[in-house]
């Protein structure tokens, strides 16, 4: 199993979805269902043996995607960790993210 590491702008991208998801519900409670989902596919990704998602070499050497109920997590993966790097809403401009983010 591999360790599994949050970026800080994968946590940073937990708080918006959990900020959005609460405000278009109206439940705290919802938004915090719906990150432990998000974080409970990751945790599952890293898990998983051999090569997982897409490889995205147009983004960046070594990204890779998941999608996840509206979403896409973006993330490397190497012998000890499964890095998650970014989590973004999958309508996204995903190169102009990347362009914009070290």
């Amino acid at each position: 199993m591999r360790t599994l590491v949050y970026r800080a702008a994968a946590r940073r991208d937990l708080i918006a979805i959990f900020t959005y998801v609460a405000g278009e519900s109206g439940s705290t409670e919802t938004a915090r269902r719906f990150v432990d989902r998000i974080r409970d596919q990751c945790r599952k990704l890293a898990t998983l043996p051999g090569t997982l998602g897409r490889a995205r070499p147009e983004l960046r050497p070594g990204i890779r995607s998941f999608p996840f109920q509206g979403y896409v997590i973006f993330f490397r993966v190497t012998d000890t960790d499964l890095e998650v790097v970014t989590i973004v809403e999958r309508h996204r401009d995903v190169e102009a993210l990347f362009q914009e983010r070290p």
